[in-house]
Parts: C-alpha cells; structure tokens; sequence
C-alpha cells in the first residue's frame, strides 16, 4: 500500500468501480498524527510493547487500523486456518519486532492535507463520527452479549473508510458531495455518491476489502446489503445514529433511530435512550 507521498490529487470522478477500485489499492493511506507519534515512542521501548498495548492504540484509529489489517491479510500464512479479524488478533500473529519492521514512520493527515483545512475539517468530521459509531456498535453487541463483539467494533470503525480515502485522495469531488447534500437534506447518500463518482462508497468499501482479503466476517458485517443480521444491524444503526447525532440530539430523523435500536435491543423506548447517552 505504498505511493510516493502527496501524490497529486484526483479532480475528476473515475468511470466505474473497478477504475476506482485500482485507483484506491495501492494508495498511500496516512494516519492521524497522534497515531503516529505514540508509535514512535513505542518503537523507542520496543522491549515493553505488547499486542494489547499495541492493538489499544491502533484500534482508535481508522485509518492506522485499515493499513494493520491489510497488511495482516496480504501476509496471512496459509497454515492459518482462521483470518485475524481484529487489529489485536493481527498484532498476535504478526509479533511486535515484524510490525515495527513492517509499519516505520507514518505519513499524517495533518500534513498531507496541511493545504487543504477545508479537506481537513471534512476528514475529521469523519473520524469522529467513526469513534462515536464504533463506540455505539460496541454498546449495542456488548448488550446482545454477542461474541464478536470486537469485530462489531472495527466494522463500525472502518464503515465509512471510503469516504475517508476520498477526503485524502479526491478532496474536490468529496466537496462536492457534501455540498450537494447540504443544499438539498432530502438527497440520498447513495444517490449523490453515484451522480457524482459513478461509483456508490459501499460498493467501492466492499471491493477494496476483497482485493486486500480483509476478514471474510468483517466484510460481511460492514456490509449495509447483508439483510438482518444482528451484528450488521448494530454496525449499521450505529453509524445512523452517530450520523444523525453528530451536531447534538435534536435531529429530526433520531425517534427513527432510536425505534430501531430498541427493537434490535429488546428494550423500551425510554430505557434505549438514557442507554444511548450512556454510551455516548
């Protein structure tokens, strides 16, 4: 997954998926400049770093998770019988000495949209809006006692990678989405993506995880077409509410949100909101 850093941007949308697809696959994919630090004040106490440790810092970043994964899946050996399907797990198989070897000094997105704030701003309102889904999928699996769990957490974590690529790699048409939606609130997602981009980000998600092989589990769980399955519908309504609640709890399509995951929960409706707070 390397390119030559701050390789020019992308100001015309691709034709189809697969040119997208080919677009995103070796793209260099920068990480939060506080990932990268703590990574290199564990490189200089190597001896004291352990797949806990190390999983614990990755896991709250997206980005830094997505290049762990990736990498974890391109090198699985094929006496493996199951794939690694957390940035821990991964860590587990990889060892610490090989990930420091692997990963060296990480390119930031602070720097390589250093020119761009009004790419910056956009990106991280992505990120935050991933912790806060990733944080509510936890609480939602934790509450349905369910054993993955974990891989419900990085699924909500790395749902909207996409669009974060994007924000790096295609500023201007990443723009142009988001200004379209704020001049018409009544315009799908899916819609302006496809008008814009020739592509929907879902389908260019799930492409990219099957070329890097990602977890077949955690594709299947980031998947928003993959029905009723209740870890799908904990990462899926997790990023509806962290959408809908990202500038406070007023929004008018929350009571909807709110009615579905107390389904998914099995609890009444009052008692799903002081719970959602909880976990917010």
């Amino acid at each position: 997954m390397n390119q030559p850093p701050h390789a020019s941007p992308l100001h015309q949308a691709l034709p189809d998926l697969a040119r997208w697809t080919g677009f995103f696959r070796n793209a260099e994919i920068p990480v939060l400049a506080a990932t990268a630090e703590s990574l290199e004040l564990m490189r200089a106490n190597e001896d004291d770093v352990d797949a806990n440790m190390l999983g614990e810092l990755i896991s709250t970043d997206p980005l830094m998770s997505l290049k762990v994964l990736a990498y974890a899946a391109a090198h699985r050996s094929s006496r493996l019988v199951t794939d690694a399907e957390t940035v821990t797990a991964a860590l587990v198989l990889m060892g610490i000495p090989p990930f420091f070897r692997a990963f060296g000094p990480q390119p930031t997105v602070e720097s390589w949209l250093a020119d761009r704030p009004d790419a910056l701003e956009g990106l991280q309102r992505v990120l935050r809006r991933a912790d806060r889904a990733s944080r509510f999928a936890l609480g939602f699996a934790a509450h349905r006692l369910d054993p993955d769990a974990a891989v419900v957490y990085s699924a909500a974590l790395l749902h909207d990678f996409a669009e974060m690529l994007l924000w790096l790699h295609a500023p201007d048409l990443a723009l142009e989405i988001r200004n379209r939606q704020r001049a018409d609130r009544s315009l799908r997602s899916a819609e302006v993506q496809q008008a814009v981009l020739n592509i929907e980000l879902g389908d260019l998600e799930q492409s990219l995880m099957q070329t890097w092989r990602l977890p077949e589990l955690l594709t299947q769980i980031t998947d928003d077409k993959h029905g009723h399955d209740p870890r799908v519908l904990s990462v899926r309504l997790a990023v509806r509410l962290a959408r809908h609640s990202a500038d406070g709890w007023s929004d008018a399509a929350l009571p909807d949100d709110i009615r579905d995951i107390s389904q998914l929960l099995n609890l009444d409706l009052a008692a799903t909101e002081r719970l959602l707070h909880e976990f917010d």
